[in-house]
């Protein structure tokens, strides 16, 4: 007799393990066999086939792959088993498909914005350098960027956390779905459609002209949003029992809020706020319409145009010289750089705050 505890069986002595019981299993060194061969093969198809585009090559090297497993599979482990190896071929397929155009992006930025990028470049403004020779730095761009995204975020963050607090805390009834219908309709609103709001209203209405202000309206119309749907979910993961404790001791339902509610989910907001904000730095279209660019500094955003730098990109590379091109790469790699410094701070801010024995 023999007792099959999971893939191992115990005998007693009186019987072998009968042979039908025993699975075939390809070796583990199998998929990484298959996907050399199968890069081979592609290769060697796109050569004969007379294709000059690797990434037609990646393509049939993929198919390959995927088939090479399922047919392999199905003759030595069984249908069921191949199918599982087809779905994991498909999930690792899609996810270089999804990876490769983001590390060739970053590749291609990297090579091309690093010709011009050093201390200069950071430190001086396009005043005295005209667009077409080599020369001039995104200082400018980079205090107009920090100066718009920083009075966007004062803009939007504390409409959008007080929203965000009445919708969870005391929103009931036609007033809160209509609140609530309203913030899914900007979110998904083009952000040009902002620019043109401000504009209209701001410039032609009003009488204001171009600023780095106008341009932070715009984005804070953009990030609210935002900010009020990633606060939202957050105060909904507070347990309902913390408010109740605090509710039964007496204290206001206002204290409760501001001690007990957004200390534990402070974490959650502020990396929602965070990604927020790398979400409106790269925005050309409102900058475009509103603030204008400049190409000498200009340190007050409420007068006159500014510059930044995702419109500082679009202008260089209109500029069509080879030395614009440059410099359009190298703004290009800093704003990257930028959003990516954002990213980690935001992560790094969830795992400092987050519950101890929680995920992580």
């Amino acid at each position: 007799m023999s007792v099959m505890t999971g893939r191992h069986a115990v005998s007693d002595g009186s019987s072998p393990l009968p042979a039908s019981l025993k699975q075939a299993r390809l070796p583990r060194w199998t998929p990484p066999a298959l996907a050399l061969a199968a890069a081979g093969a592609g290769c060697g198809i796109g050569l004969a086939a007379g294709l000059d585009s690797t990434v037609q090559w990646g393509l049939i090297a993929g198919l390959l792959f995927v088939l090479g497993t399922f047919a392999l599979a199905a003759g030595i482990e069984g249908t069921r088993q191949a199918k599982d190896r087809l779905a994991t071929s498909l999930v690792w397929l899609s996810f270089l498909v999804a990876v490769v155009p983001l590390a060739s992006l970053l590749w291609e930025t990297v090579a091309r914005g690093t010709k011009v990028l050093d201390g200069y470049f950071l430190s001086h403004s396009m005043g005295t350098t005209p667009d077409a020779l080599p020369g001039g730095g995104i200082y400018h761009a980079i205090i107009g960027t920090l100066e718009q995204v920083g009075l966007a975020t004062a803009i939007a963050a504390p409409l959008g956390l007080l929203t965000a607090i009445y919708l969870v805390e005391y929103g009931r009834g036609a007033l809160a779905r209509a609140v609530t219908f309203f913030v899914d309709v900007m979110t998904g609103i083009p952000s040009i459609v902002a620019g043109l709001f401000i504009l209209s209203v701001w410039i032609l209405i009003l009488g204001f002209g171009p600023s780095g202000f106008a341009g932070a309206m715009a984005l804070a119309i953009l990030m609210m949003p935002v900010v009020v749907r990633s606060t939202e979910e957050m105060l909904k993961l507070v347990p309902n029992e913390l408010r109740e404790a605090s509710l039964a001791l007496g204290v206001p339902k206002w204290r409760t809020i501001l001690k007990v509610v957004l200390p534990t989910s402070i974490g959650g907001i502020t990396t929602g706020v965070m990604l927020a904000i790398a979400r409106i730095t790269g925005e050309t279209a409102p900058v475009l319409l509103l603030v204008w660019g400049a190409k000498t500094i200009n340190n007050n955003p409420f007068q006159d145009a500014q510059q930044s730098l995702p419109l500082y990109v679009f202008q260089q590379w209109q500029q069509g010289s080879e030395a614009s091109y440059d410099r359009a790469w190298a703004a290009a790699l800093v704003l990257i750089a930028f959003v990516m410094i954002l990213n980690l701070l935001a992560r790094g801010i969830a795992r400092w705050k987050a519950p101890r024995g929680g995920r992580r």
